[in-house]
């Protein structure tokens, strides 16, 4: 296995997160691990090279934003190669609350950022436009270091 990054994401109903997921953003699910009683122990879903991880509220430390006023402490982020506009349209019309929607920004990628049914905060790219560090700090009015 290559190094990488991925996130755990907590719901209270993670089989129903796993669904939606699912319809409103195309993840696939690549394993489920539950006990004797079918309740889901571990799960994981696909997104091209990348995947999450999905459980369930397990410790204090460990809830879904549904269960602590729906705050966030992380918000996670997609990054697609195909009309953006659709893809917002897809995960509305599974129920997402659209929070930000579709805009290109000044660093060449169109963005639009949603809610989740238990409140999860989710932002996807893709990237229209190649820009030059020069022109996001023209654009942006901000110093950029590390451009890549």
């Amino acid at each position: 296995m290559t190094a990488g990054l991925s996130s755990a994401v907590v719901y209270r109903d993670p089989k129903a997160a796993l669904a939606w997921l699912e319809k409103a953003f195309g993840f696939e699910l690549a394993m489920l691990l539950e006990d004797a009683d079918g309740n889901l122990a571990h799960s994981q879903m696909e997104f091209g090279d990348s995947y999450i991880m999905v459980g369930q509220e397990w410790s204090d430390d460990h809830k879904s934003p549904s269960s602590i006023g729906g705050k966030n402490t992380q918000t996670v982020h997609i990054q697609i190669d195909s009309d953006l506009d659709a893809h917002c349209e897809r995960a509305r019309s599974a129920g997402a609350e659209i929070i930000a929607e579709p805009e290109t920004q000044f660093y060449g990628d169109r963005t639009y950022r949603c809610r989740d049914p238990e409140g999860h905060i989710w932002t996807v790219s893709q990237t229209v436009k190649a820009v030059s560090r020069g022109e996001a700090e023209a654009a942006s009015g901000l110093k950029i270091t590390g451009w890549r």
